[in-house]
């Protein structure tokens, strides 16, 4: 699967801008629940449990349901979210995306997905404990 560039509007995620969230729900990287399910050979109610416990990356929408980045599902980034959700003390999809996408400079300016797949998840642990006490 070709890797989708940084999102450059990963910071204004969180800072609430509904047109930036919208743009970013429609990028062609998310899927619904019912295609993240297919996906993954569990059920629509097996995904929303994965979302509710930060297992998964669910972004919620203004309809019903959810978004999710299909790139969470490939390895290693399936193994570390759950870490990742915990290290920052968060289910929220909106942050953990904003985290995961956002540029760092102790990243050396690669997002923390960017790390992740470069085999550095433990480096990235460390720097979400510190975002999520933050």
């Amino acid at each position: 699967m070709p890797k989708k560039t940084p999102n450059p509007d990963a910071a204004e995620l969180l800072a609430g801008s509904a047109e930036a969230r919208n743009r970013r729900l429609e990028d062609a990287d998310m899927l619904s629940t019912e295609q993240a399910a297919e996906l993954a050979g569990v059920n629509r109610r097996t995904v929303a449990i994965w979302i509710e416990r930060g297992r998964a990356i669910g972004l919620s929408q203004t309809k019903r349901g959810y978004r999710m980045p299909r790139w969470q599902f490939d390895q290693p980034l399936w193994d570390t979210l759950p870490k990742l959700s915990a290290a920052m003390g968060t289910t929220e999809g909106w942050a953990l995306l904003a985290f995961i996408e956002t540029p760092l400079g102790a990243l050396d300016g690669r997002t923390p997905r960017q790390a992740i797949e470069q085999g550095e998840a433990e480096r990235v642990l460390l720097l979400a404990e510190h975002h999520g006490e933050s």
